[in-house]
């Protein structure tokens, strides 16, 4: 059996810049050899199987055809869908305190950021806002809505030096149950 993986494209259809159409980015997936291909919602979402390979191998073959395709580069993060399962079950903020669920997003990074980095950020006040550094993964609350918050994707990049991507919970939870894991 072939493994799942989940694919997030950063910053594609956002106030029609970087544009692809979910039939086309299907379409694509499919001739690079991915079966059982899936998308979710525009933002670039894409569930698939392939042989075993290196999630790093997939990023590239997906943003190489991307260029070629589409003529512009956009960042992409793979991981096994196992992996994002793991990250819907172990977010600290869930059953903590009776959180508005519809606050939590999870930001992933390309690779783990360095400790003595994270710890710097840490020290920092951003409240209301909260964040837990985990590893590859980036667990938020922003009460007053991800739109509203410093903690971006831009300030994930900047501050620890990796590429990032974020979805909302509604999404992180519906990759992993269109994965059907």
């Amino acid at each position: 059996m072939m493994p799942t993986y989940i694919a997030m494209l950063r910053g594609i259809n956002v106030s029609g810049h970087k544009a692809i159409k979910m039939e086309a980015l299907r379409s694509f997936c499919e001739t690079l050899g991915f079966t059982k291909v899936q998308t979710y919602i525009q933002s670039g979402n894409i569930i698939f199987n392939f042989s075993n390979a290196p999630c790093a191998d997939l990023e590239k073959k997906i943003a190489r055809k991307i260029l070629e395709e589409f003529h512009f580069e956009v960042p992409v993060i793979v991981m096994e869908a196992e992996v994002v399962r793991k990250v819907s079950k172990n977010n600290p903020f869930i059953n903590e305190r009776n959180l508005d669920l519809t606050q939590l997003h999870v930001t992933f990074l390309a690779e783990e950021p360095k400790q003595a980095v994270v710890s710097k950020i840490k020290a920092d006040d951003y409240a209301p806002d909260e964040f837990v550094v985990d590893g590859k993964t980036v667990y938020l609350y922003c009460p007053g809505g991800y739109g509203k918050t410093k903690l971006s994707n831009s300030f994930f990049e900047s501050k620890l030096n990796v590429k990032a991507t974020t979805r909302n919970w509604k999404t992180l939870n519906a990759l992993v149950a269109l994965a059907a894991l």
